[in-house]
């Protein structure tokens, strides 16, 4: 998973590939931040995404402050992510086990086939 930098980073990581300049709304302020042109789609996605997620926060009232919204809309991203992170952990666990399971009645089979060859 890449990541996109500001422009005005004050790290100046180098970057690989080419980047070009994308501007992004979040919270009816703009942000031009740097990316590989082949992230940009998934950069204005990205920044939808958040905004989306602010907003709801914003409209519940209950949090103020563009900061403290960020840090909730933040924490909330993470939760869902780390969550379904989960849920592909687990469903990789039981597909294994039951490839494990299909591949052991298989080579039962075959060796019971092996046994009425002789």
């Amino acid at each position: 998973m890449r990541r996109f930098e500001l422009k005005y980073n004050y790290l100046g990581n180098a970057m690989s590939e080419q980047s070009a300049s994308v501007q992004v709304k979040i919270m009816d302020k703009e942000y031009q931040v740097n990316c590989p042109s082949s992230d940009q789609e998934a950069l204005i996605k990205s920044a939808r995404y958040l905004d989306e997620k602010m907003r709801k926060i914003k409209d519940r009232g209950n949090i103020h402050g563009v900061e403290k919204i960020a840090v909730m809309a933040a924490l909330n991203i993470t939760h869902d992510m780390l969550h379904k992170n989960q849920l592909i952990n687990e469903t990789r666990h039981s597909t294994a086990q039951q490839v494990q399971g299909i591949e052991t009645k298989i080579d039962s089979a075959i060796a019971h086939s092996h046994q009425l060859e002789i």
